[in-house]
């Protein structure tokens, strides 16, 4: 046990890194790294976009060698990869060195984010990997609240380019470290054979995985979108910027609560059930807000929080359920390749939308929940291991 807890707190770690100096970067220097380079702001997401496409092209292939050969190196390679791409953006001097920075990026993306994670652990603990996934999401859940400010003091301090730098240090001196040490025994873990056997390539899609795929893209494009604009949107219905930012604030620590919620119930509530719930939440603060409005955008918060926060251990678990430990990483790396892609494209898709329509964007986001709240009931668990949905 104690081994266990020590693993997901390692790879808990490296996880909250991997998000902070990549995903939650742009958020906090990409205005001095547009103005240094003489780009505009939309660049850097534009950048950050490309790293998230690489990333979603080589995620399947990075899960089905986990699947054959453990998470070791290929969580090692990205801690390599982080600082390798966060030293060519501190050298950035324009738009070629800049797409080539967050090329690299999105390697490292591709193989030091959630999924990558997650396979490594099914790989690991087999069927009982909820609890572990759940875990890492729930250190992970404050990338953003210790990721904002960290890069803001690292850019008071050294100024962007040194910030780029002092990550990739990070990277190095603890990430590599960690993924590392947590990883050593992954060969000697007691599991299934049949959970260990070399994986097939996943090599055609089927009906469930297509509607997890759907269900995941529709679902994540609320969260990231609106995760990159909170405050924007909350200024837009009213509030002060302070107001607006100190109610955004609240979102990690709201992830984190919802996640040991669903830990905790986690023996009574199935993994189906849990993201149903979870894509009802944001409608559900959207109503709030459109009935209250600017004294509420705490209560949005909460909502809103709670439900992308139980929406990312769904990300891990559902494939588990559904399709077993058994090539897991091959297949939650192409269910996640289009969800990649439309979390790429919704930080600017919902900064446009918020600018020119205001509170009304809360209707397309509910829409979109809505979407993947009508696919997860077309979907049942199966009643026995081995019987998937086609």
């Amino acid at each position: 046990m104690k081994s266990r807890l020590a693993i997901v707190a390692a790879l808990g770690s490296t996880q909250t890194l991997a998000w902070a100096s990549s995903f939650y970067l742009p958020a906090v220097l990409g205005a001095p790294i547009a103005q240094d380079t003489g780009l505009s702001t939309p660049w850097t997401y534009a950048a950050l976009s490309l790293g998230l496409g690489v990333s979603a092209v080589l995620g399947p292939p990075l899960g089905h060698f986990i699947d054959n050969h453990g998470g070791r190196r290929v969580l090692c390679g990205s801690s390599i990869a982080f600082a390798a791409g966060l030293s060519l953006l501190a050298m950035a001097t324009g738009p070629v060195s800049l797409l080539l920075a967050w090329l690299i990026l999105g390697i490292a993306m591709a193989g030091g984010l959630y999924e990558s994670a997650f396979a490594s652990l099914t790989r690991l603990y087999g069927h009982d990997s909820r609890s572990a996934i759940t875990g890492i999401t729930l250190i992970a859940g404050f990338a953003s609240t210790i990721g904002w400010p960290t890069s803001a003091l690292f850019e008071h301090l050294f100024g962007w380019r040194g910030a780029c730098l002092a990550w990739a240090g990070l990277h190095l001196c603890l990430g590599l470290p960690l993924n590392a040490w947590a990883l050593r025994n992954e060969m000697r873990a007691p599991q299934d054979a049949a959970d260990i056997a070399p994986a097939k390539p996943i090599a055609t899609w089927n009906r469930g995985m297509l509607t997890l795929a759907f269900i995941f893209t529709t679902s994540g494009m609320v969260t990231m979108g609106l995760a990159a604009n909170l405050p924007l949107l909350f200024t837009a219905v009213g509030a002060s910027p302070a107001a607006a930012i100190a109610a955004a604030s609240l979102l990690g620590p709201v992830q984190v609560v919802a996640r040991i919620i669903e830990f905790s119930a986690r023996h009574r509530i199935n993994p189906l059930v849990s993201a149903r719930i979870a894509n009802v939440l944001h409608p559900a603060a959207a109503l709030v807000l459109a009935v209250g409005g600017a004294p509420l955008i705490a209560a949005f918060t909460v909502l809103h929080g709670a439900g992308s926060g139980m929406l990312t251990i769904a990300r891990g678990t559902l494939p588990l359920a559904f399709y077993g430990p058994h090539g897991f990483g091959a297949r939650i790396g192409r269910i996640a390749a289009p969800a990649r892609v439309g979390q790429a494209m919704s930080p600017f898709i919902f900064s446009v939308t918020i600018e020119r329509l205001g509170a009304t964007t809360l209707a397309l986001s509910s829409g979109l929940c809505c979407a993947a709240l009508i696919a997860l009931n077309q979907l049942s668990l199966p009643a026995k291991q081995g019987h998937h949905p086609d």
